[in-house]
């Protein structure tokens, strides 16, 4: 019985993983496999050196392709998602860098220019930090607005540009 408690979720969420459509799909697995890697770089080589490496490894293509307009607000949407989920079901629990690292890096590979935004407060006499990431002025991997709470840096870390 206790194995069948433990099948059942496992079948649910396969099921709609199934149901997903096949961009998704690749960019939840891709997230799955990136988050721990991010994870690692951010431990051995800070927030700059891992956003560094990952960059090494968009083509120039990535970074000169430009997605239809109709279609960028959905790919956009689709990408944020999909991390968020891998967040959710991979194997590391991700801090909000990491995420927005995964996120910005697989919008990059699809051509869509997004920066990452760091901003600090003082909570409890604590400073606390917090990252997200910025397309076209909106924060895309939040569900509410808490990034409003923050003090931003006057300047987003690099973009991936659109040449």
């Amino acid at each position: 019985m206790a194995c069948l408690r433990l099948f059942l979720p496992m079948w649910k969420l396969l099921q709609r993983f199934s149901k997903l459509d096949r961009e998704a799909r690749g960019l939840f697995l891709r997230g799955v496999v990136l988050l721990p890697l991010i994870a690692v770089s951010v431990r051995v080589r800070g927030f700059r050196g891992a956003q560094a490496m990952l960059e090494r490894f968009l083509r120039a293509a990535d970074r000169d392709s430009q997605p239809a307009e109709n279609t960028t607000a959905t790919n956009v949407s689709r990408t944020a998602r999909m991390v968020r989920a891998a967040a959710r079901y991979g194997l590391v629990r991700p801090t909000c860098l990491e995420k927005s690292l995964a996120l910005w890096w697989l919008l990059g590979r699809q051509g869509i220019a997004s920066s990452v935004r760091i901003g600090t407060r003082k909570s409890a006499g604590r400073l606390e930090a917090h990252a997200w990431v910025e397309f076209e002025g909106r924060a895309l991997n939040e569900s509410a607005e808490p990034h409003k709470q923050y003090a931003v840096f006057d300047a987003a870390f690099p973009a991936l540009s659109q040449k």
